[in-house]
Formats: C-alpha cells, sequence, structure tokens
C-alpha cells in the first residue's frame, strides 16, 4: 500500500434528541459509532450501505461540516478535530466535498464564475485576473465552455452543475476530496460522464477520493477499496476484487445478490432480507445485522462482532470468521 494520507480512527457522532419541559436529553441518535479506516495517497475508497447508516454524516466530519462526539481524524499526521480555526481554514484548502444535490448546493444568485471564483478570492490563491484566468482554466478541466461563465446554476442542466461544484471543489487544489453521493440525482447516463470526469481529475491532479454512494455497481467503477456501512458500524472493507468476488458478511453478500445482471439469460439467487433496518436511536445488542441475518447464532445476539483480517486487506466484523 501507499502512503496513508487520512486515518479515521473509533468516529463516534451521536445526535442528542431533547423533550420535556426543560428540554432535557433523554436519548441520542447514533449516526456513526465507533467508525474506523484508512484512506491511502492517490486511491478511491467506496463507502457504500443503506440510506440512514452514516455515510454522509461520516464524510461531512471529515470536511468538518459537523463536530464528531469522539474519536480521531489524522489527516497527513495531523488530528484535525482538535486544529483552531486558523488551521481548520488551511485545512479547507487541502479537504473539499462535492455534495450530492448540485442544485442545492450552487447559489442561485451567484453566476457559476462568481462561485468557482469566491474560494479563490477568500483564500488569497489568486488575485485580479489571476482569478479570471483560474475559473476559465477550471471550466475547461470539466468539460464547461468558458463564455458560460456569466449564466446561473437554473441554465444549466443537473450534470452541469454537477460539474460546476467539481470544479469549485477543485479550485484550492485539495489533496483529498469527500464526493458526497456525487452522481445519485442524476440521469443513469449522465452518472457515466461525470464518473469519468472524476476518474481523469484524480489521475491529472494526483486526487484522493472518499466515494460516498448507494449503488454498489457505481462504487465498484471507481473505487480502489470499499467499506460497507450498516446501522453507523463499518461491517466489512477490502480491496474492490475481494470484496466483490468474495463478500464476507451476511449483510454484503445480500447488497451483492440485488445487483441487476444485464443479461436475461443469466439468474441470480437474491437473498432477501427479513424485517427492517432497526433505529440508530435504539440499536439492537450485539451485532446490529442480527436482527436480519439468516446465519445468527447466539453469541451475535449478545457480544458486538470486532473487525478482524481474512486476507491481505480484507477484513470484516462478524463472528462467523472468529
Amino acid at each position: 500500500m501507499s502512503e496513508v494520507l487520512l486515518q479515521v480512527k473509533n468516529l463516534k457522532k451521536y445526535f442528542p434528541i431533547r423533550s420535556g419541559v426543560f428540554n432535557k436529553v433523554t436519548n441520542n441518535v447514533k449516526a456513526v459509532d465507533d467508525v474506523t479506516f484508512d484512506i491511502y495517497k492517490g486511491e478511491t475508497l467506496g463507502l457504500v450501505g443503506e440510506s440512514g447508516c452514516g455515510k454522509s454524516t461520516t464524510g461531512k466530519m471529515i470536511v468538518n461540516l459537523l463536530k464528531p462526539t469522539s474519536g480521531e481524524i489524522i489527516f497527513n499526521d495531523e488530528n484535525i478535530i482538535d486544529a483552531n480555526k486558523k488551521r481548520q481554514k488551511e485545512l479547507r484548502k487541502e479537504i473539499q466535498i462535492i455534495f450530492q444535490d448540485p442544485y442545492a448546493s450552487l447559489n442561485p444568485r451567484m453566476t457559476i464564475g462568481d462561485i468557482i471564483a469566491e474560494p479563490i478570492k477568500i483564500n488569497n490563491i489568486a488575485k485580479g485576473e489571476d482569478v479570471e484566468k483560474r475559473v476559465r482554466k477550471l471550466l475547461e478541466c470539466v468539460g464547461l465552455a468558458t463564455y458560460q461563465r456569466n449564466r446561473y446554476p437554473h441554465e444549466f442542466s443537473g450534470g452541469q452543475r454537477q460539474r460546476v461544484g467539481i470544479a469549485r471543489a477543485l479550485a484550492l487544489n485539495p489533496k483529498l476530496i469527500v464526493c458526497d453521493e456525487p452522481v445519485s440525482a442524476l440521469d443513469v447516463s449522465i452518472q457515466a460522464q461525470v464518473l469519468n470526469l472524476l476518474d481523469d481529475l484524480q489521475k491529472e491532479f494526483n486526487l484522493t477520493y472518499l466515494f460516498i454512494a448507494h449503488g454498489l455497481n457505481v462504487v465498484k467503477h471507481v473505487s480502489s477499496r470499499v467499506g460497507v456501512m450498516y446501522v453507523g458500524k463499518l461491517a466489512e472493507i477490502g480491496n474492490d476484487d475481494e470484496l466483490y468476488d468474495n463478500p464476507k458478511h451476511p449483510y454484503t453478500q445480500a447488497l451483492l445478490s440485488a445487483i441487476p445482471i444485464p443479461d436475461p439469460t443469466k439468474r441470480k439467487d437474491r437473498i432477501i432480507l427479513k424485517g427492517d433496518v432497526p433505529s440508530p436511536i435504539d440499536p439492537p445488542k450485539g451485532c446490529r445485522f442480527h436482527t436480519r441475518c439468516s446465519k445468527c447464532m447466539e453469541i451475535c445476539k449478545m457480544e458486538e462482532p470486532k473487525m478482524k483480517q481474512i486476507e491481505n486487506t480484507h477484513m470484516v466484523a462478524c463472528h462467523l470468521y472468529d
């Protein structure tokens, strides 16, 4: 493996639930509960799971849009959670985010030229005519015409707006970009174009991605390694080939069985999960997946499984492999 760029250690994010006359904290939503993983320089780590499993919350904590309840986020050997305001502003240049909804993330009252130029001016990356030159270059990098810089977000399609979001993320020459479901709001044909663009930009600018998504087929296309989350916990992580060809966790196996095969002559055995996803307010004891797992044992109901190494880079949190 290459050098580690980002380390997430025992990361937790609890959202308090308040009730009563005195607005006391009566419980917590355990959105992210003790998550640990590394991201290596130049790679793309995919993070997948059902809605509400904590993927986006993890990404927002990495870019400091949310403060963790506890844990560590170590970027270039520095725990960025403890950084002061001045250092946090400097870190903004190195860690950026691409949001899920390209329209909601862009100011409708600003032209796309001003949207891309704003972070450049705020962080003193360039001044005067150099700002305009940089905006033009960024537009060309993401496949937009430079004459479009004076147009407003509503004049663009969804795919074009997401390209503007990508250009804005690139404006500060970041090392790490958190891609928070960047193609889920786009048409399938446009998804492929944006994914290919992200791949090209990664090679051109030597970028590192944390790619958050629902679709395992999308993640496989762009990721070097893949992590699977379930109700705030990391269930499995490994190289894309290892995880897709030989999934270990029953939840990962169920997710992969749901991917349709574009061939009517081939059939696939679906693993149908029973019951509903547990609430992160009151998650089950032991393994959080045991309420829906067909391979559940008594130990699964009592003891939480620890992440263990199965192969070189393949790790799983499941009692089946103790």
